[in-house]
């Protein structure tokens, strides 16, 4: 600080220490961005439903995209080609929850008593070969169980939830239809409100990012229906119950990467515990250890390409975000939009740097240069 009474203010910040300056601005703008990232997630959380809708939409539009395209070119209208692949969706979903209910059904009432005689098995398993006694394992059972039901919400609660995904679901669908029939003609409008010398960077951006969201989707629902695949196998082969719901559960859980896949196959694995005892256990361990090592080493450097991966701590972080602001939807659109935002960005950085790279062409002698714009 100045000794002079009658400094200015820009006097006496000019002498100031370089170090004490630049920690006033540093801490000055991150508190400024602390502020602005704290309304977005106080905005998005209040708009979560539909946030989520509208990232699903994207989603489901970009999967959709190769089969209106190909309806099109056969000489179906937009509006016809739009509806059919909708009602193909629908369709395929409907049929593959129809599906699993008709084969499994059955299998319900057996698992029961199964059920029964597996925890039996753990139990006497775990008393035998840990330092643990029956009541102990009674007691901990127990406390699980109360657990569970306090944090089992209220019938009010339940209803509202449900009214919300009911509506978000619709409003998805709808939101689907028109993205499939005019997304094309949004996007050409949503360019031609651009000013004209910043119009090439934004029809780059919206290349990239709808390449990465439409290259992150297939690839996604191929290596999902892989996993799904193999360890839906190993469990028919094994004679676990409930093989195809645990599959179904599996292929879902891809679409959450590392932890939906590892979150699956627990489920799995516990299942088999359960019902087949430690052997089966053990045995499906190594199924889903091995289906996921294929999945990580083999199939997603091959179908994923390098502009769509992520690193594993980002993916985490992405995952835990979703998940903590939007409960289980949010953790299946969390890694897609962070996969899109970053090859925006990376895109737009790069044109830029190209531009600014460019040389420029100098006027002709004896002309002065052009005006800055």
């Amino acid at each position: 600080m100045s000794d002079d009474p009658g400094a200015s203010p820009r006097q006496s910040w000019e002498r100031l220490p370089w170090l004490v300056r630049d920690a006033v601005v540093w801490s000055a703008c991150l508190l400024v961005v602390a502020a602005a990232l704290y309304l977005l997630a106080r905005l998005a959380v209040r708009l979560a439903p539909l946030a989520i809708a509208l990232a699903a939409t994207l989603f489901l539009a970009a999967l959709l995209d190769p089969l209106r395209t190909a309806l099109g070119r056969l000489g179906f209208r937009p509006v016809l080609a739009s509806l059919i692949s909708l009602l193909t969706l629908i369709g395929g979903l409907a049929g593959a929850g129809l599906l699993v209910w008709t084969l499994t059904a059955s299998e319900f009432g057996r698992l029961s008593d199964e059920l029964d005689g597996g925890l039996d098995r753990t139990r006497d398993f775990l008393t035998g070969s840990l330092p643990v006694s029956g009541e102990q394992l009674d007691r901990w059972t127990r406390q699980a169980l109360d657990a569970a039901g306090r944090a089992t919400p209220d019938p009010v609660a339940g209803a509202q939830t449900a009214l919300q995904v009911t509506g978000a679901i619709l409003l998805g669908l709808v939101l689907l239809f028109f993205l499939l029939k005019d997304s094309r003609q949004m996007w050409r409008w949503t360019l031609d409100r651009v000013a004209a010398e910043r119009r090439p960077l934004w029809a780059r951006a919206g290349r990239v990012g709808w390449h990465t969201l439409s290259s992150y989707t297939r690839g996604t629902v191929f290596i999902a229906g892989v996993d799904a695949l193999g360890i839906g196998l190993a469990l028919v082969l094994l004679r676990v119950p409930l093989a195809l719901p645990l599959a179904l559960i599996t292929f879902l859980g891809g679409f959450v990467p590392i932890v939906g896949a590892t979150v699956a196959g627990i489920v799995a694995v516990l299942v088999a515990l359960a019902a087949k005892g430690p052997t089966a256990a053990l045995l499906t361990a190594l199924a889903v250890i091995a289906v996921q090592q294929l999945e990580g080493n083999l199939l997603e450097p091959l179908v994923m390409k390098r502009q769509v991966r992520l690193h594993p701590v980002v993916i985490l972080v992405a995952v835990t975000t979703g998940t903590l602001a939007a409960g289980i939807a949010g953790a299946f659109v969390a890694v897609p939009i962070v996969a899109v935002t970053y090859r925006v960005i990376d895109a737009v950085a790069t044109e830029r740097r190209r531009t600014a790279d460019e040389p420029r062409e100098l006027p002709p002698a004896g002309q002065p240069p052009p005006e800055p714009a």
